[in-house]
């Protein structure tokens, strides 16, 4: 059964908030169940990894992610803290110009340097935090970050600008993180079965820009890392969304941000929770009333 106007009913009475610009704001019965799926989710990193949950900040440094090339392989993601330039002349040349526009678009400023970047995916701390560093045994961390990526249209829910990412991240020798995933991967059908949500597993790439000449998507096609968890409502009037992905990233951060396990890169792999897209699956599927959710 699904309840395609439970969403629609949360949206007039104010438990979601949406904005145009691909954001949601929560409260009441939507904001409880948002909590309810964090904690189950957090609940599998803990008990079964001894993962401690951990705070990341907004920002993530771009030399950083110019070690994995980020820039160059989702440019159309992007998101970056513009700021004003410090100079006191130059502020006031753009204050006496008119830092607005009449239609409510911001004049651009003269900027100072931009040297960070938005978060685009929870899991790049913990590669940034662990640069350099010998990881001697599995190590598994998990945290839930606002991310930020920029699409060119929005959905309430399910495609959005700053979104809620759980991610519980395996680090250590390659059959550690197999092990990691192929568990993950259990436990998650093991779940959608048991809770009687309609998903399926599915194979898929990272969305490159102009794919075909990025090496990394190359590789991906050939021997695929990357696994989604999709969600299909069955109503016919939206495509199945990802609501987790399960990613085999080889020893490709190791390398990139020196992290080695005995005198070999370390591998590592990452599961990734779409929160709002699991509001969405578990709206669709059950309705808004709390006491139907199996969560």
């Amino acid at each position: 059964m699904t309840h395609p106007a439970a969403l629609a009913r949360w949206l007039e009475r104010g438990d979601v908030q949406w904005y145009e610009s691909g954001q949601v704001a929560l409260r009441g019965d939507a904001l409880e169940l948002y909590q309810r799926l964090d904690r189950v989710f957090l609940g599998w990193a803990a008990r079964d990894h001894g993962a401690g949950d951990e705070l990341v900040p907004a920002f993530l440094p771009a030399a950083a992610l110019g070690k994995i090339d980020y820039l160059r392989s989702f440019p159309h993601l992007v998101t970056l803290p513009l700021t004003l330039s410090h100079d006191p002349d130059e502020i006031r040349r753009y204050l006496a110009a008119g830092p607005q526009l009449p239609d409510g678009e911001i004049r651009l400023p003269p900027a100072a340097p931009i040297r960070d970047v938005l978060t685009p995916a929870a899991c790049y701390h913990f590669y940034c935090r662990h640069a350099g560093q010998t990881i001697a045994a599995p190590t598994y961390l998990t945290t839930r970050a606002t991310c930020y990526r920029r699409e060119a249209r929005y959905e309430p829910l399910t495609r959005l600008w700053s979104f809620s990412l759980r991610e519980v991240v395996c680090l250590g020798p390659s059959e550690a993180v197999q092990a990691f995933l192929e568990g993950f991967a259990a436990k998650l059908e093991a779940f959608a079965r048991q809770i009687e949500l309609p998903v399926r597993f599915a194979t898929a790439t990272d969305p490159f820009f102009d794919p075909k000449q990025n090496p990394r998507w190359i590789a991906q096609v050939v021997a695929p890392v990357k696994r989604e968890v999709l969600f299909d409502a069955g109503d016919g009037d939206r495509a199945p969304c990802a609501i987790a992905s399960l990613n085999f990233h080889r020893t490709y951060f190791g390398e990139a941000f020196g992290m080695r396990h005995g005198d070999q890169p370390v591998s590592s792999g990452c599961v990734g929770f779409g929160i709002e897209r699991w509001m969405h699956a578990i709206l669709a599927t059950f309705g808004e009333d709390p006491r139907a959710w199996p969560v």
